[in-house]
């Protein structure tokens, strides 16, 4: 995985693929400065993220993940996230915000309770290097998360409301451990991978 990434080219590259999120885009105001908002988000994503030893960028820098070891005490990004006053007004606006976390309430509910486990909050591939074979970005990033969790014996859960992707993590050796019918009326998959010595 890339180490010197430039983090204004990497805030960038999360706040365009963030409009391709369910979730996000549901959260982000959608008014005239809906693109700021988008950027306010990213930027606190990804901040979090290198301080937390959580980010990874694909060699390439066309993939980007946020990757967090966690457990069961944690509330999740969401709930931090949006429990944050400047957030909400520079981001969501108290409404969406305060609908969003009773969604994200039941979500963070699929994961453990106790234990330490990885979990991975964010993925996105830039489109111009999706389904390109010649680099492979996806796999490359998929087996250093395997890496990861199989080095710390640790599972990884995630969860998405796009079905195309939730088929590429079955791909990839994901399972599905539950089907939820979003307030939103579309389905949220929640998924978990186990490595291979703590599977035995």
């Amino acid at each position: 995985m890339k180490q010197d990434f430039d983090k204004d080219e990497i805030i960038g590259h999360v706040a365009t693929l963030l409009e391709e999120i369910p979730t996000s885009l549901e959260i982000v105001k959608d008014d005239s400065k809906k693109k700021e908002r988008f950027r306010y988000l990213a930027k606190h994503m990804v901040e979090k993220a290198i301080n937390k030893e959580a980010l990874l960028v694909s060699d390439n820098g066309r993939g980007i993940a946020i990757f967090f070891k966690m457990d069961g005490k944690s509330d999740g990004f969401w709930a931090e996230l949006l429990s944050d006053l400047k957030l909400a007004v520079n981001v969501t606006g108290l409404r969406k915000g305060l609908k969003a976390l009773k969604s994200q309430k039941f979500v963070r509910q699929q994961r453990p309770t106790e234990g330490e486990f990885l979990y991975c909050w964010f993925w996105g591939i830039l489109p111009d290097a999706r389904g390109n074979s010649s680099d492979k970005t996806p796999y490359k990033m998929k087996d250093e998360m395997y890496r990861i969790s199989k080095s710390l014996q640790l599972p990884i859960y995630a969860e998405t409301r796009v079905r195309k992707v939730s088929i590429a993590y079955r791909r990839y050796g994901f399972e599905m451990v539950k089907e939820w019918e979003h307030p939103s009326g579309d389905i949220m998959y929640f998924l978990k991978y186990v490595p291979p010595t703590l599977d035995n």
